[in-house]
């Protein structure tokens, strides 16, 4: 068992999109690349994820659990550097799942000069070697894809972690699908973890890299698992109270839905804008979810100190995002794009984009940063 202790505390974080220093010289290749990377961080992932590992030496959270989209596009040599990164942890466990960019991921590449190059692609059984800690932890796992079930966590939580991707049976030099589906065989599985949960009176948590509901009304097709009625069905059926999930680019929290128990934590990026990860503190009788960022500079070397970049980090990061639309754009400045003759020309000519534009920014009814279940 991972803890004893029933007030214990993980962190969940997601879409590191880690690219090896290895597998770029920094050329012109691979500055383009970054420049069309939709505000992803790719030069400093290496540094960023050291500094987080060192934070967690320092605080021992009991586990990291990592929600998918671990590598940049699948290079099996980031996914090695990434359970590299992160093997001098002694007191907290890293538990791992894959996105739809980590296996067999087509656009997986390595960089020299004005050139890219194709680099070893991820299949799952090098997943399951690569990190093999994760499913030593497994107290079972699915024959048919990457799914593991873990009870160590302590004596009343039983976290289910699910792959919800699509991928084939071998390299390719296709892009990534984006939809996810769950399978009516990994979902027989999940059945049998969920009445295993019941029968030792263990609260199911689950994680996967789609979601589970529609977060947003307007850009949900691709987001959400084919198969959510069927899932959503089992978390009515066995009353799974939280999910943690990622894929939308924006951090969002969804509380139950219709006959749903389930409230879905939508995870924040953790390669852009300011670094979010998820604190989740797990109670008796309750368990509490906290978004924070991580201030890196503290845990920087003294010699990466002396770059301005990684000391200025989180500007670094918004720069990144200039010219498209920030999730965490402030309320205010919103009447200033509503009235501007560039919006009203989009609406004009587009307008299934109102409702999208006014979802996404929509923080109103509820907080998104935080978020308390009770059993």
């Amino acid at each position: 068992m991972i803890t004893e202790d029933l007030n214990t505390e993980f962190w969940v974080i997601s879409d590191t999109h880690l690219i090896a220093k290895s597998l770029h010289d920094e050329g012109q290749a691979f500055s383009q690349m970054q420049k069309t990377s939709q505000g992803k961080d790719l030069y400093y992932q290496e540094t960023a994820l050291t500094a987080f590992m060192r934070m967690a030496q320092r605080k021992k959270p009991a586990a990291i659990i990592v929600t998918g989209d671990i590598t940049f596009n699948g290079e099996r040599v980031s996914a090695e550097k990434f359970a590299e990164i992160f093997k001098p942890l002694k007191h907290t466990q890293v538990l791992v799942l894959p996105g739809n960019h980590d296996i067999f991921d087509g656009w997986a590449r390595e960089f020299r000069g004005k050139k890219q190059f194709y680099a070893g692609e991820i299949s799952p059984m090098f997943w399951r070697s690569i990190f093999a800690k994760s499913y030593r932890q497994a107290f079972n796992t699915d024959d048919s894809s990457l799914a593991y079930s873990v009870q160590l966590l302590n004596p009343q939580y039983f976290l289910i972690l699910a792959d919800s991707n699509i991928y084939g049976t071998e390299e390719t030099t296709a892009a990534p699908h984006t939809r996810g589906m769950i399978g009516k065989s990994q979902l027989k599985w999940i059945e049998k973890q969920l009445q295993y949960a019941e029968k030792n009176q263990l609260r199911p948590i689950l994680f996967m890299h789609h979601n589970l509901y529609a977060h947003n009304p307007a850009v949900n097709k691709g987001y959400v698992v084919d198969d959510a009625v069927e899932l959503r069905r089992l978390c009515s059926r066995y009353n799974v109270k939280l999910a943690f999930t990622r894929h939308i680019n924006a951090q969002n929290i969804m509380g139950p839905q219709e006959t749903t128990p389930t409230t879905e934590v939508v995870t924040s990026s953790f390669c852009s804008n300011d670094q979010g990860y998820g604190v989740v503190r797990v109670h008796s009788r309750h368990i509490t979810y906290v978004r924070r960022n991580f201030n890196m500079t503290r845990y920087l070397t003294d010699q990466e100190k002396e770059n301005y970049t990684l000391e200025h980090f989180h500007k670094y990061l918004k720069d990144l995002q200039l010219g498209s639309i920030s999730a965490d754009m402030m309320q205010s400045e919103l009447n200033k794009i509503h009235s501007s003759q560039a919006y009203q020309v989009l609406i004009k000519h587009h307008p299934e984009y109102r409702l999208y534009l006014e979802t996404l920014y929509d923080t109103t009814s509820h907080s998104n940063l935080q978020v308390k279940i009770r059993y």
